[in-house]
């Protein structure tokens, strides 16, 4: 603002006035103050300002625009996540800001330093640990839905993914399968966790999956569907299928149908998140239930700790099983 003052011509507080759009400063003053400003690439941090005067009760929840990651504003389980925080930031007088950006852009934090919000909300890890660690250290105000990392100075709120593969695999072993598959995306952290927990479940049993079981696919269904073809071709028995999300769980099931399979007869089959059309599905899905009300809370209040000037702990969540029929317990015979 210094530097603006200099070429103008004018005090700092001119400056600050113009910028701020203030009737005292002249129209041709404050053109030459604002056409400077752009110049140098300079905006007005007015969400400190803001802050400052408590007036800004905007939180910006931010969405990725990149079409290869699951974070879809038509996902179900990011409706219900972003539903959560919005209920989470209203109960405490807040109002939301949903914006999406593309994931490569520097420029993820405008809403912040433009003064649209207060503090922001990211619904997943699809920046960079570098990215966040020194959005961290300049002190804007923050949370991440997601995992922990290692060196991380920013703070997360997810769920223990590890566990919840363990107990979704557990499951499908106890039923009797011996031949477990799984599905998804393991290029994320949290995917990459939930495999970690698939295989804990097998070695805890004195199990090793065989590799061709891991199957590596993105979050759409045309993926889905061949992987689940290119399982059944194997020529190699399959028994159990756990699915990394309820959407792809769904899209399993019904190739296995269209195939011939019958779930969970032939195949039993486990997805994650219990999101509502879980239980209206047929068959409805066992499912690994993520606490979406207990996330957007833990998310929320470290937001507001942080925007107090406080450093909060990264909270993982416990996630649970919820048994339904695509496994059905009282209908599967264990097998030998």
């Amino acid at each position: 603002m210094s530097d603006i003052a200099r070429l103008a011509g004018v005090s700092v507080s001119a400056v600050s006035r113009a910028l701020r759009g203030s009737p005292e400063i002249g129209d041709e003053t404050r053109k030459r103050i604002v056409e400077l400003a752009h110049s140098l690439n300079y905006t007005v941090n007015v969400g400190a300002q803001n802050l400052r005067l408590r007036q800004n009760t905007t939180v910006a929840v931010i969405v990725p625009s990149l079409s290869n990651l699951r974070q879809r504003l038509t996902e179900p389980f990011f409706i219900s996540l972003i539903s959560a925080i919005a209920n989470a930031l209203t109960d405490r007088g807040f109002e939301m800001l949903l914006t999406r950006v593309e994931a490569t852009r520097t420029n993820f934090a405008d809403a912040y330093f433009t003064g649209r919000a207060a503090g922001l909300i990211f619904t997943g890890q699809w920046l960079g640990h570098d990215q966040l660690n020194e959005l961290a250290l300049s002190k804007v105000p923050f949370v991440v839905w997601g995992e922990q990392r290692e060196q991380q100075v920013y703070c997360t709120v997810g769920t223990d993914n590890l566990q919840g593969g363990r107990i979704a695999t557990e499951h499908l072993l106890e039923q009797g399968a011996r031949n477990v598959a799984i599905i998804g995306d393991f290029n994320t952290l949290e995917l990459k966790n939930r495999y970690e927990g698939y295989l804990l479940a097998h070695r805890e049993r004195g199990l090793e999956p065989a590799a061709d079981l891991l199957m590596q696919t993105s979050f759409d269904t045309e993926a889905i569907e061949r992987s689940t073809e290119a399982l059944l071709a194997r020529n190699k028995p399959v028994d159990g299928i756990f699915a990394c999300s309820d959407l792809t769980a769904m899209t399993v099931i019904n190739t296995l149908i269209h195939h011939g399979k019958r779930v969970p007869e032939d195949i039993a089959v486990s997805g994650y998140d219990d999101i509502e059309l879980a239980s209206y599905f047929r068959p409805s899905l066992t499912t690994v239930r993520q606490p979406m009300e207990a996330a957007a809370d833990a998310i929320v209040e470290a937001l507001i700790e942080q925007m107090k000037g406080e450093r909060p702990a990264s909270r993982r969540l416990v996630t649970e099983l919820v048994k339904r029929e695509s496994t059905a317990p009282a209908q599967m015979k264990p097998r030998s």
